[in-house]
């Protein structure tokens, strides 16, 4: 820009102004609107398991401590600073002055003690379990927060940055729960107004924000419910909504081309798989289970469906996060082997439902391909289409056999997923496939509570491979969050973590 104003001297500033604005410089405040396959189902943090709840309530509710920009380290939220006792079992956070809801009331310590223990103690917490170690929650005052735990929890201050950690005001929720559900209040950057089921929910700016006036830049954000990946993308090219999220693989190079639209091939946690549903016989046999995972060419699933962009996946954990072993083995595809061990296993006219969300242009594509490769192997697959929170209610039921899933992390330790996929908790059941191991329970303990990183990843690197071993369920593809804009959306970015940041979005003219 200083170049230009020296080739500009001449020009008037204020025609030099007007010429900067027509070149698309950002503007403040404006609607965003952005197009998702699911509708929000719960605002209640300790609830949510999908992530359509939680990339909503992120950017509403606030946490002690937040996962950084680039989902590689945890950074001050509500917290300013905080400390931990050389024996890991004492942590002291000091809490910024002055703090608000999003209503205007002040942020006591009794507001945090009462959002932690609500977390640990309620029987439908989700992920109750995984705060368990938290022994007492003392506020001395209303700046200082004091968790002793029980033991030490390697992983601990990661857990205070999930979402499922928010800061709720206790009054409202413990006096008007009914009335929290529709009309949330939290500490985030912005305040959640409305939800019109069915169709969207709208944030606007929570003007008592700790980070002050300058953001979000944002004065509202829509995220509007467009389950079919189509009528996203053609609402998006007509301008009616200004993002969308979940590209299909075979849109993107469609959409790179578009002069009016941004692509965004963001670094993910994300991995598919296809979730086996242990309680079905004879799935409840590991050889059954093996054979179906030598039926599947990941190699053939990764090019035709994910149009190269995606890579086999050899482990639940996502390449590249914490722990992740690059040497435990790929499920190899040998069609003629799971034929072999089908027989032996006295398995024959076998007829499997996979389950898989309508509208959803990969999973149908992955479908077929499973479809037809595992009736190489003898096994007829029937697909079953349903929409996205009925294919989640169905999958909780345990009335599947096969069921196209993904996860991504919403912590940089893997001992969330890991928890919820493994363990085996009768709450989850291993995220619904019923699986349960109990040397990988033994091993996710000793995972939480050894403190010493290299001898943890030696643990993680066994949990891998006896999971692998045992099909808890069937790694398919890692792939980069896929989404896409009008071009005067900028800084729109979705981290690893999965957290879009939207504070820092802004609208161009």
């Amino acid at each position: 820009m200083r170049a230009t104003l020296h080739r500009l001297a001449a020009i008037s500033i204020a025609w030099l102004f007007a010429l900067t604005l027509g070149a698309g410089a950002a503007s403040a405040g404006g609607t965003l609107k952005i197009g998702r396959d699911q509708d929000s189902t719960t605002f209640d943090p300790i609830l949510i398991s999908q992530n359509a709840d939680l990339w909503v309530i992120i950017n509403a509710n606030g946490t002690l401590v937040r996962n950084n920009f680039d989902g590689t380290a945890v950074e001050p939220d509500l917290a300013e600073s905080w400390t931990v006792s050389p024996d890991g079992l004492v942590y002291t956070f000091k809490l910024r002055d002055g703090l608000k809801f999003s209503d205007g009331s002040p942020i006591k310590g009794s507001d945090i003690r009462f959002s932690l223990e609500r977390l640990r103690d309620t029987k439908e917490s989700v992920f109750g379990a995984m705060y368990a170690p938290m022994k007492t929650i003392e506020t001395p005052d209303d700046r200082t927060v004091v968790i002793t735990l029980s033991q030490p929890t390697a992983p601990f201050i990661t857990f205070i940055a999930m979402f499922a950690a928010s800061i709720l005001p206790e009054d409202y929720v413990k006096n008007h729960y009914d009335e929290y559900l529709e009309h949330p209040i939290g500490a985030g950057a912005f305040k959640i107004v409305e939800w019109k089921r069915g169709e969207y929910v709208a944030l606007e700016k929570n003007p008592y924000s700790w980070e002050g006036p300058a953001k979000p830049k944002l004065d509202r954000v829509e995220w509007h419910y467009i389950p079919n990946d189509n009528t996203r993308i053609l609402k998006l090219q007509a301008g009616e909504i200004d993002a969308m999220i979940f590209v299909p693989f075979n849109r993107v190079a469609e959409l790179q081309k578009d002069p009016n639209l941004q692509v965004h091939l963001d670094l993910s946690t994300r991995e598919d798989h296809l979730l086996v549903n242990h309680s079905h016989p004879p799935l409840d046999k590991k050889e059954v289970r093996q054979a179906l995972c030598k039926a599947i060419d990941l190699d053939a699933i990764v090019k035709v469906a994910t149009f190269g962009i995606g890579t086999p996946a050899n482990s639940y954990i996502p390449k590249g996060s914490l722990f992740y072993n690059p040497d435990n083995p790929r499920c190899a595809y040998e069609p003629d082997k799971a034929k072999q061990m089908l027989a032996a296993a006295g398995v024959s006219g076998l007829t499997l439902k996979l389950l898989i969300s309508s509208g959803d242009v990969t999973a149908e594509q992955v479908a077929v391909l499973v479809q037809s490769q595992l009736a190489q192997v003898g096994i007829t697959v029937a697909i079953e289409k349903q929409e996205v929170g009925q294919a989640w209610e169905t999958e909780i039921a345990g009335d599947y056999d096969l069921s196209m899933n993904y996860w991504t992390n919403d912590i940089i330790d893997p001992d969330e997923k890991t928890s919820f996929s493994l363990y085996g908790d009768p709450d989850n059941m291993s995220y619904h496939t019923r699986y349960k191991n109990p040397e990988v329970s033994k091993l996710i303990d000793e995972g939480r509570t050894e403190m010493d990183p290299a001898k943890r990843k030696a643990i993680y690197d066994k949990i891998q491979a006896i999971a692998k071993d045992d099909v808890n369920w069937i790694d398919l593809y890692y792939s980069p969050y896929r989404n896409a804009t009008r071009t005067n959306v900028k800084n729109f970015t979705q981290n690893p973590l999965g957290r879009f940041t939207l504070e820092d979005t802004e609208l161009t003219q």
